[in-house]
């Protein structure tokens, strides 16, 4: 021991002699066992590990599960909330939408926590080992993600704080910037991007490219009014030439009964690995694979299907031999898999905007089911059509609202569910208690949207025959009627993102960010016929989510504004 103590102390004295003079130096904490942004920002693998957090917050905040993602979808002009709830779903906006509410305070959260971590990226790259070239890369990848979350915050609650370094200690008088100069700062963030990031043929499936920030944006510019901009930046994605329209038959199902709208939406096909060169963006996901979050053994990862999909096991009616048509369990057929049937479609949403042509490709049998077989076969009427009985079958309100619907087949996998989740493979029928998810990748951003979103710059600058013929390229893949510039209004290229995009777009973001949540909602939006007011009793300051009563309450060195309508608790 004595030997020890005589090694050492030469080394102790020079170490004090050395720093003694540096106390920052001796006090500065360094965790040597443990993860922490003092000793984990350091290679190039470091700020990778980081970058994926930033995707699995987008993701989870955008597409998994069954509860928030769907917040963009509920009570807007695209569907209501069957299941009468009224705190929940926006089964009622004065319950639902409240500067308490869980869905008011999770979408700021997410979006901060993605700031917040982008804003560590950022921070740490200067102290790094990485090149040049490599920290421009994940500071193009950070800012698109920070860029994205405040266009987003934006679209939501309008202006809102703005932080741009590494917050390491609380922080208690922050200060709602303009909406204008939010979506600045996301424009800002997402040029850096645009600029910097690597080309969509240069990138594995899902990764962020120059072409995603170009479109994310062009929207952000439609936001500002800067529409020569927005042209541009969605001319960039359109034009490049590794992007185009699907406009024949591909992939996983090709060689069946379809058509190419339908082969978009199957599984295995949303990626450019498929020969898909219409995805740009497109959230991942495997089964029963660490960090593909989709499992066989529970309902995980995007949930369209469970709540989008109707739920004809649920049918009350028995044919003339006392047998229940259609099979107890979910069935992984066009009868919607294992949907429980909370999310409506608006009359609108299923009827009104194919009016005008019926017979438009995404209006097809495939793509919007409005009618399906009789799936038990110790039924008599087994293989019989549901609308070879409507006079049966419209005798509760729960017939038409949640039992049976016309429903986009996008939400679901008919014939394609994982083989774990049949109960019996012949039958196809599902396990209740695990499926429900929508067992495909997700896009996030498809190339008929940026047409459309294009379009919409092209109005904004006056100019409605260039928006009238990228509408047109979209519908002529949909062997659609063309639109003329006469008939191009704001209204109606929102008809068309219906059309063509349905519950695949965040359509509440879409309406916030034009302020037409309210006018669209109070229009369309039909709702629950047993609920008071329908369960749709928006009003207009609901074009804007307040802020969250958490937030303003632990601000306590400056004043958090609340938005106009809302109660400060």
């Amino acid at each position: 021991m004595k030997s020890l103590k005589n090694t050492f102390l030469p080394v102790i004295v020079l170490f004090f002699g050395t720093v003694g003079c540096d106390e920052k130096e001796i006090l500065k904490e360094v965790p040597l066992d443990f993860a922490s942004p003092e000793n984990s920002f350091v290679t190039v693998s470091d700020f990778n590990s980081a970058v994926f957090t930033l995707y699995d917050l987008t993701r989870q905040t955008l597409s998994d599960g069954e509860h928030r993602p769907m917040d963009y979808h509920y009570g807007t002009d695209l569907g209501y909330n069957g299941a009468q709830q009224l705190n929940e779903r926006f089964g009622s906006y004065p319950a639902t939408l409240t500067p308490s509410s869980v869905q008011t305070t999770y979408h700021w959260q997410q979006y901060y926590k993605t700031i917040s971590s982008a804003n560590i990226i950022l921070n740490r790259l200067t102290k790094s080992k990485l090149t040049a070239a490599q920290q421009k890369t994940i500071e193009a990848k950070a800012k698109l993600f920070r860029g994205l979350s405040y266009r987003n915050l934006a679209h939501l609650y309008g202006g809102v704080p703005i932080e741009l370094e590494e917050v390491g200690s609380p922080k208690t008088d922050y200060v709602r910037a303009s909406r204008e100069a939010t979506y600045q700062q996301a424009a800002k963030d997402l040029e850096f991007a645009a600029a910097n990031l690597p080309g969509i043929t240069q990138v594995k499936d899902g990764e962020v490219t120059n072409l995603a920030a170009q479109h994310i944006l062009a929207e952000t510019y439609v936001s500002l009014k800067r529409y020569a901009d927005a042209i541009k930046a969605a001319s960039v994605v359109i034009d490049d030439p590794a992007t185009a329209l699907m406009q024949n038959r591909f992939g996983s199902r090709a060689s069946e009964p379809g058509d190419v709208y339908w082969d978009l939406f199957r599984r295995f096909n949303q990626n450019r690995s498929a020969g898909n060169t219409e995805g740009i963006w497109v959230f991942q996901y495997e089964v029963d694979v660490p960090g593909g979050v989709v499992r066989s053994s529970t309902k995980e990862g995007p949930q369209l299907e469970r709540d989008c999909g109707p739920r004809p096991y649920a049918f009350p009616y028995k044919d003339p031999t006392g047998v229940t048509p259609f099979l107890s369990l979910g069935v992984s057929d066009y009868t919607g898999g294992r949907g429980i049937g909370r999310f409506r479609g608006t009359d609108h949403y299923t009827y009104g905007i194919w009016h005008s042509d019926w017979k438009d490709m995404r209006n097809s049998e495939f793509n919007f089911v409005r009618d399906v077989a009789f799936n038990n076969p110790a039924s008599a009427w087994y293989g019989q059509k549901l609308s070879d009985h409507l006079a049966m079958f419209r005798q509760r309100t729960d017939d038409t609202i949640r039992n049976f619907y016309p429903y986009q087949s996008k939400v679901t996998t008919p014939g394609q569910h994982p083989a774990e989740l049949f109960v019996d493979p012949v039958l196809k029928t599902l396990n209740a208690s695990a499926t429900g998810t929508t067992y495909t990748d997700q896009y996030h951003i498809r190339l008929a949207e940026t047409y459309l979103l294009r379009a919409e710059a092209y109005l904004g600058a006056g100019d409605a025959t260039k928006a009238a013929a990228d509408i047109n390229i979209v519908r002529a893949r949909a062997k659609a009627k063309p639109v003329t510039p006469a008939q191009v209004t704001i209204d109606y290229i929102l008809d068309e993102r219906m059309r063509e995009l349905g519950v695949e777009e965040k359509r509440r973001l879409t309406l916030n960010r034009l302020g037409l949540l309210y006018d669209r909602t109070k229009k369309y939006c039909n709702g629950h016929p047993t609920a008071a007011n329908y369960g749709v009793d928006v009003a207009p300051h609901n074009n804007l989510f307040p802020i969250p009563f958490t937030e303003i309450e632990r601000n306590t060195g400056a004043v958090l504004e609340q938005n106009p309508g809302y109660s400060s608790k």
